[in-house]
């Protein structure tokens, strides 16, 4: 589950988060006033999570990505519409 959310965020970037940077107390903060979850400086890279009442992570990806994961398992649809998934047997993209 970490592995394809940390992938999403290290392959995607945007505008929207393309001024993020670390305050005094360690927060990331973007230009646009939300705090990212993940950043990467080095590429402006920058995704943010939220954990649903039923277990499930979505994390948004600067550029448009979207990764839901729970237990495992997941789903990432990336920004030009390709969907990757990873189930307790198997794993591929269409």
């Amino acid at each position: 589950m970490r592995i394809l959310v940390v992938l999403a965020c290290v392959m995607l970037s945007s505008s929207a988060f393309a001024n993020c940077t670390t305050n005094a107390r360690g927060m990331t903060e973007c230009n646009n006033g939300q705090t990212a979850g993940a950043y990467n400086p080095n590429t402006g890279n920058a995704a943010m999570a939220q954990k649903n009442s039923n277990g499930v992570t979505t994390t948004q990806t600067s550029k448009g990505g979207e990764a839901k994961t729970e237990n495992g398992k997941g789903v990432y649809k990336s920004p030009s519409g390709k969907t990757c998934y990873r189930s307790a047997g198997s794993h591929g993209c269409n």
